[in-house]
Formats: structure tokens, C-alpha cells, sequence
């Protein structure tokens, strides 16, 4: 059978109705920190506008060579808002016939459109940071500065996060909604075929929902820069980072620059997924915090002079210290000594 519950059918309206919402709120956000802006500039990007702290952005784009942003560079403005009013018309009527089928050919279309939002996006951004003004004030050679699609990227001394708004969870959330009545529908009429398979996706999901997970990021040497103290990271083996549970991570070169930063307060610490450091053994390898030992010595010459090098037990901070004058101290002392 392929007809839809009633229930499923006023769900799927119920939806379709809720993308009337993303005339009225930002589809998209995209948002720059640096030390000079550690608060953040904000760009929201709606169905026919951009808004935010834009004059700054450009007032510093300028120095780079990159162009102004202005509504009037995007003509897809000047149709979106029909292209959002014929996926509401055509939702609907999906709902009102309750068909299993059409349902599902209404999921591969918005799978399409969602690819081609996508490359238009990543299309736009590749022309806007590589096409840069030849005369521009600073300019470094084969450094180019696209904004990421989706996520994080750093650029010179900028984080950049792209991420939908409130707009664009809408919907995100009208499509699953939609891709789940398919799949109830079509699990309620082959569920006596799949039931050995249960066990299986569930695991799969599992194991994607923890992929997609926020994980520490590997340093790059000569590019990243240390939060708090606004230097190069030169060192990796002295660095460390935060990891905020909405997924920006700050750099640190040495453990004491990490410490101020989390007794500054400028981050909650309800906001902090993971704090971590690098094994002074292991280049780019992470422990957590709380597992890791460290060595404080005189003879350890740290970025910022806190002599302090994390190991990941305290057997092989002991070794390392074999024959040397220092102490071992684990997380919480390390974080009670540095001021």
C-alpha cells in the first residue's frame, strides 16, 4: 500500500506551512572572531537580504582585496522567495494526495535543490575570496580567504564559522520531518522484512551521531595563534586547546596561556565540551586534561615560559624526568598554581 496515515498527511502540511516562517527570519549566519573582535561580527543571510555587522566586515575585507558585500551582488535574492513558496505549494499537495511514492520523488527533489543551494554557495564564495583586488594593502601570496561552507575555517588571524540560523533549522527540520513520515510509512509496510536489520541501523546511527562530534584539530605550524597571547604557535608540543560543545575550538601555545583563558570567564565552562593537550612524546596526539600528567622543570623551555609539558601518564612524565630537577602535578594543580 502506498497511502498515507491521515496523521502522516497533516504532519507533512503542518511542515510545509512551517517554511512561511523563513520569509521573516535569517536562513543563514556566518561569524568572525579574532582577538580584536573577541565578541564576534555576525553576518545573517536572508531570502532577499543580508544583514549584520556588515560596513565592518567590508572595512576589513578592504584591506585584504576582497569586494563589499551588497544584496545587489546576489541575484538569487530576487527568487528565492518563489522558490520557497513552491516547495510550501508543493508540500501541500504531497499531503493531500498521500502518496507514498510522490513522497518520496518529493525527497529526491529537495535533495537536489538542497546539493545546488550548496554549490551555489560554496560557488559565490570561491569567487568572492579569490578574486581579490590586486592593489590591496596586504596581500600574501597564494593565500586566498573562501569562507567555509559549513563549520569552521581559520583565515590569517580570523575564525570563521558558517552555520544555518534559525531560518534555515526551519528548514532542515521540514525536510526531516518530511524524509521521516517517508520512512514510518515505508518501515510500517515492510517492517516484518526488516527486523533483523533493526539492530543494525541503530548502530549506524550511533556510530555517525558520534563521528559528527566535535574533535580537537591538529596545529598547524606557523599558521595557528594563540588566544591568549596573540603569538604564533611555533611549538606544537607545548600546545593545547578548548573545544566548545557548539563546536569552535581555541589554540593555545603553552598551558599557562589555556589556564587564564578558562579563569577569565570569557567562555562558560558549561559551554566546554573538551579541554586538551598535546603529548610532548606524540606530535598532535591529544589527551584530555584530567587524564594527562605533567612535568614542570626548569629544564623545559615553553613558548611563554611555564616549563610545564604534558605526558600521558604519570610513568612517562616520571622517566622524562629522570636525572632532571621538577615536579609532577596533575590537572587540577597545575590549574590551581598558574595565576
Amino acid at each position: 500500500m502506498n497511502k498515507l496515515s491521515t496523521a502522516s498527511r497533516v504532519i507533512l502540511a503542518i511542515a510545509s506551512l512551517s517554511l512561511i516562517a523563513t520569509y521573516f527570519l535569517p536562513i543563514w549566519r556566518i561569524d568572525l572572531f579574532a582577538p580584536q573582535y573577541p565578541e564576534g561580527l555576525m553576518m545573517n543571510i536572508w531570502l532577499d537580504n543580508i544583514t549584520g555587522e556588515i560596513d565592518i566586515i567590508n572595512g576589513l575585507n578592504h584591506y585584504i582585496g576582497m569586494r563589499h558585500i551588497k544584496p545587489e551582488m546576489f541575484p538569487e535574492f530576487k527568487f528565492l522567495g518563489y522558490i520557497v513558496a513552491f516547495y510550501i505549494l508543493l508540500g501541500l499537495a504531497v499531503a493531500v494526495i498521500g502518496n507514498r511514492k510522490i513522497l518520496f520523488w518529493y525527497l529526491v527533489f529537495t535533495a537536489f535543490g538542497g546539493l545546488f543551494a550548496l554549490y551555489d554557495f560554496y560557488r559565490w564564495g570561491y569567487e568572492y575570496g579569490h578574486n581579490l583586488d590586486e592593489t590591496a594593502p596586504i596581500k600574501v601570496p597564494g593565500l586566498s580567504y573562501q569562507p567555509p561552507i559549513f563549520g569552521h575555517k581559520r583565515m590569517l588571524n580570523f575564525d570563521a564559522y558558517s552555520f544555518p540560523d534559525i531560518g534555515g533549522w526551519i528548514i532542515i527540520g521540514a525536510a526531516s520531518i518530511f524524509f521521516i513520515v517517508w520512512f514510518y510509512e515505508w518501515y510500517k509496510n515492510h517492517k516484518k522484512k526488516l527486523k533483523p536489520a533493526a539492530g543494525m541501523v541503530t548502530s549506524l546511527l550511533t556510530i555517525f551521531l558520534v563521528s559528527c562530534s566535535a574533535k580537537p584539530e591538529p596545529f598547524k605550524y606557523g599558521t595557528d595563534i594563540c588566544y591568549t597571547c596573540k603569538m604564533g604557535i611555533v611549538d606544537t608540543k607545548f600546545g593545547n586547546e578548548i573545544i566548545t560543545k557548539k563546536g569552535k575550538i581555541f589554540k593555545f601555545d603553552d598551558i599557562g596561556c589555556l589556564v587564564r583563558y578558562l579563569k577569565s570567564g570569557v567562555t562558560d565552562q558549561k559551554e566546554i565540551g573538551q579541554t586538551v593537550v598535546i603529548n610532548y612524546e606524540k606530535k598532535n596526539d591529544f589527551i584530555d586534561v584530567h587524564n594527562a600528567s605533567f612535568a614542570v622543570s626548569e629544564e623545559i623551555r615553553s613558548p611563554m615560559n611555564f616549563n610545564t609539558a604534558a605526558f600521558t601518564n604519570k610513568e612517562a612524565a616520571t622517566k622524562f624526568l629522570a636525572g632532571k630537577s621538577g615536579k609532577i602535578f596533575t590537572w587540577n594543580e597545575i590549574y590551581t598554581r598558574i595565576e
